[in-house]
């Protein structure tokens, strides 16, 4: 499941990035500032595994969730992802032991709580947590971000 974003309607804030020539930096900031704004995300997902994880296995759920940036062809995007360390493919290939190794333990059965099985009905966590918080995000990454251009264009770094 992909959920797009696009924030619209900042015009003065479009004509001050146009004017900026070094697009590393401004990538950097960009990073940076959506690093900071799905942390919202990620501590709303702590919460809901840690009132469905079970306290009485070695696994952690709530360990194994974390922020990455994401790839993308276009240079100028900015992605960031929120999910569990480990994923959810286990099969011969493998490393188990890498798997048990991670802070939460082996966590790959999170995806039969999100999604559900055949047996059992979806108890999601990690969707929730974007769906309820998209506003929020929104709001701290330009919040951080424009600050972040502004300080930058003040102090002459970016040009």
């Amino acid at each position: 499941m992909a959920v797009e974003l696009n924030i619209e309607g900042l015009d003065a804030f479009n004509k001050k990035i146009a004017e900026l020539k070094d697009v590393k930096k401004v990538r950097s900031r960009g990073l940076a500032a959506a690093r900071k704004a799905m942390k919202i995300v990620q501590l709303s997902a702590k919460i809901g595994a840690a009132y469905i994880d079970d306290p009485e296995t070695r696994e952690d759920i709530e360990k194994n969730i974390v922020i990455r940036a994401g790839k993308s062809r276009d240079y100028g995007t900015v992605v960031m992802r929120v999910g569990i360390q480990g994923g959810a493919a286990v099969n011969a290939k493998t490393d188990r032991a890498k798997l048990a190794a991670l802070p939460g333990g082996e966590t790959v059965y999170w995806r039969y709580i999100e999604f559900g099985t055949s047996k059992m009905p979806a108890v999601p966590f990690m969707r929730p947590a974007l769906e309820q918080n998209i506003q929020k995000v929104t709001d701290e990454f330009a919040k951080t971000f424009m600050k972040s251009i502004e300080t930058a264009i003040a102090k002459g770094k970016i040009s």
